[in-house]
C-alpha cells in the first residue's frame, strides 16, 4: 500500500511535467510563428487569426499541428504576403511542410532554416528573395521538394545540396545563380530545364569535365 500510495504522486507529477513541457514548446512555436507575422505586411488579413495570448498556435488558420499540438505545416502560398523570414522559424523543431510561394517575400532566406530537420517540402517559388541559397539546407536529410525558382537569389548551388538523400525535386529556374550545376547524388535525375534562365549558370560538371565551380557571387 505504500508503494501505491507514493506511485500515485509520481504519476501526477510526470503528467504535469509533460503537460507544462508540452505547453512549453507550443508557446515558443507560436512566439517563432508571431514573429513572422510581425515582420510581415498583411493586407488581406490572412494572419488575422494569429493571436500570441492562445497557448497553442494550432487553432491559428493556415497552421497544422500533429496529434502532440507541435506544428507540421505552415500553409501560406498565394497570400499576398510581403516582408521577409525570420531566423525564429527554426523552432518549428517538426515542421514538415513550409508553403509560402506565390507572395512578395523580400529579403534572404535565414541559413536557420537549415536546421528544420523534418522539413519534407520547402516552397518559396514566386517571390522576391535574393541573396544565397544557404548552404545550411544540404542538413535537411528529409527534403523531398525544393522549389525556389522565380525569384532573386545570386551566388551558387551550394555543394552541399547533393547531401539529402530523398531530394527528389529541385527548381532554381528563373535567378541569377552562377557557378556550374552539381551533377552527383540527386542532381542526377533532376531535368536541366530547372535551372534555365539564370543567364550566368555555366551548365552541369559534364562528368568531371568541368570543375565545381563556387568563386561567383
Amino acid at each position: 500500500m505504500e508503494l501505491s500510495s507514493n506511485f500515485t504522486p509520481l504519476l501526477l507529477f510526470l503528467s504535469v511535467t509533460l503537460t507544462v513541457l508540452s505547453s512549453v514548446s507550443a508557446n515558443s512555436e507560436g512566439d517563432a510563428l508571431y514573429a513572422l507575422k510581425r515582420s510581415f505586411s498583411d493586407p488581406d488579413n490572412v494572419l488575422q487569426s494569429w493571436d500570441p495570448t492562445l497557448v497553442s498556435p494550432c487553432t491559428w488558420f493556415h497552421v497544422t499541428c500533429n496529434q502532440n499540438n507541435r506544428v507540421t505545416r505552415l500553409d501560406l502560398g498565394n497570400s499576398n504576403l510581403s516582408g521577409h523570414l525570420v531566423p525564429e522559424l527554426e523552432k518549428l523543431e517538426h515542421l514538415q511542410y513550409l508553403e509560402l510561394y506565390k507572395n512578395n517575400i523580400q529579403g534572404v532566406i535565414p541559413p536557420e532554416l537549415g536546421n528544420l530537420k523534418n522539413l519534407v517540402s520547402f516552397d518559396l517559388y514566386n517571390n522576391n528573395i535574393s541573396g544565397i541559397i544557404p548552404p545550411s539546407l544540404g542538413n535537411l536529410k528529409n527534403l523531398v521538394f525544393l522549389r525556389l525558382n522565380d525569384n532573386r537569389l545570386t551566388g551558387p548551388i551550394p555543394k552541399e545540396l547533393v547531401g539529402p538523400p530523398n531530394l527528389k525535386v529541385v527548381d532554381v529556374s528563373n535567378n541569377d545563380l552562377c557557378g556550374t550545376i552539381p551533377t552527383t547524388g540527386p542532381f542526377e535525375h533532376i531535368p536541366l530545364n530547372n535551372f534555365e534562365n539564370n543567364p550566368r549558370l555555366e551548365g552541369p560538371e559534364l562528368l568531371g569535365l568541368v570543375p565545381y565551380v563556387t568563386n561567383c557571387s
